[in-house]
């Protein structure tokens, strides 16, 4: 079973590195579904379409392990909350000894419109508490991969902490469950080609979606 399967075979040498893809969100029912936790969602729908069991828990995380084709991949969602979600994540990449190039983040964003993705080499926290907190712990490196998820910002004055918290409209979760399904197709490229080349590719796609959504409610 993948779930027994050791951390020097999914280490092997001579073999593709592993990837290691980290979701955020917060656990439990109460946020399930809500704009904060689409990171989680990402690792879900990934797992789900590679049949990969998220049926472990590790480092504080809800955590699966699969090959996608010869690669070793390592999916988790940190049960931290996400104020401390650092605590999981760089215990993750220490363990399985990793660079940090080959440890990609899923996270909401506010800065970009509901269900437009972006796939980055590098970045700051753009006051993403849980970026804060990964980032701190990946001992203030920023020089790792991270796949945004656009959330859209909220509406006239309401408290952004309550926009995150909220669940999505009929019409933003479609555009979200079709951004999750762009995520899992550009995550195989990337798995296949590298994150340079996925990306490119990847981004200009997204650019173009951007300017068809970017003034249109959610």
């Amino acid at each position: 079973m993948l779930s027994r399967l050791s951390r020097r075979s999914f280490c092997t040498a001579g073999g593709p590195r592993p990837w290691l893809f980290v979701g955020l969100g917060n656990p439990g029912d109460k946020y399930k579904g809500t704009r904060h936790n689409v990171g989680f969602e990402m690792i879900d729908t990934f797992a789900q379409s590679q049949g990969i069991e998220m049926n472990t828990v590790h480092c504080k995380a809800i955590f699966g392990q699969g090959f996608v084709g010869d690669t070793p991949v390592f999916l988790a969602k940190p049960q931290t909350y996400m104020n401390l979600i650092g605590e999981s994540s760089g215990p993750l990449a220490a363990y399985y000894k990793l660079p940090l190039n080959r440890v990609l983040v899923f996270h909401d964003d506010m800065n970009l419109p509901c269900g437009v993705l972006r796939l980055h080499d590098k970045g700051g926290h753009g006051c993403h508490n849980g970026m804060k907190s990964v980032i701190y712990h990946f001992r203030g490196n920023k020089e790792f991969p991270r796949l945004r998820i656009g959330i859209g910002r909220p509406p006239g004055q309401m408290d952004p902490k309550a926009f995150l918290l909220q669940r999505f409209s009929l019409t933003a979760q479609e555009r979200i469950d079709t951004a999750l399904r762009e995520g899992v197709d550009i995550l195989n490229v990337l798995l296949s080609k590298g994150l340079s080349e996925s990306a490119r590719r990847f981004n200009t796609e997204q650019k173009y979606k951007h300017i068809r959504l970017q003034t249109l409610p959610a």
